[in-house]
């Protein structure tokens, strides 16, 4: 019997289906649980601190995302997370880049906004971006907690710089990024089960 040819469009569907089913697979439970641990107390916090989000392209588009979802879908039933994009400020964002640092973009922010007991999720692919390994080394220094969310080799610089680190063992840049932002609705999900919150 002669052996049916997929179509171009079922290998891509089936393939990054598969790619997407790894890289779930590979996110570690415990390390998802102190990143959504430390979310949810950030958000029934006191003492109101920030959830700064970083990334670059798709990556800054999720931290738009995360501040966006997580300041309207869970502000309820005692949680006030408050989430700020720092890939937000545009105007701000490419004064830095111009006049000292597109690597500069994310630190200068954190070291002008940021406090101790803030918290840093930042994104990225590859985990090697400079200005989001920066940023988490100016967040460190301002002892502001870090979560980074990382594909590609878990090796990379944000991993390894990390206080929590969330890494997708995906070699692509779709698959990747489909995963983090599960992650983020996923941490979404969590915090407000922890607070039995429903939307």
């Amino acid at each position: 019997m002669k052996e049916q040819k997929l179509s171009i469009e079922t290998d891509i569907i089936f393939d990054h289906l598969g790619l997407i089913n790894i890289g779930f697979a590979s996110i570690d439970h415990e390390e998802f649980k102190k990143a959504a641990e430390l979310i949810w107390m950030t958000s029934i916090s006191n003492h109101r601190n920030n959830i700064y989000t970083i990334g670059n392209g798709a990556s800054a588009s999720i931290a738009q995302h995360w501040a966006c979802d997580y300041t309207k879908g869970c502000k309820k039933g005692g949680l006030r997370p408050r989430v700020i994009s720092l890939a937000a400020n545009i105007p701000l964002m490419t004064a830095v880049a111009n006049d000292i640092s597109y690597d500069d973009v994310y630190s200068f922010q954190l070291d002008a906004l940021g406090q101790e007991g803030d918290v840093l999720v930042a994104i990225s692919s590859s985990g090697n971006s400079p200005n989001v390994v920066k940023a988490i080394e100016t967040a460190k220094s301002l002892k502001i907690k870090t979560i980074a969310l990382t594909g590609f080799s878990p090796d990379n610089k944000c991993a390894q710089l990390a206080d929590i680190s969330l890494h997708v063992d995906i070699q692509e840049y779709e698959a990747a990024e489909d995963v983090h932002q599960a992650i983020m609705h996923m941490i979404a999900k969590y915090i407000r089960n922890r607070n039995k919150v429903t939307i």
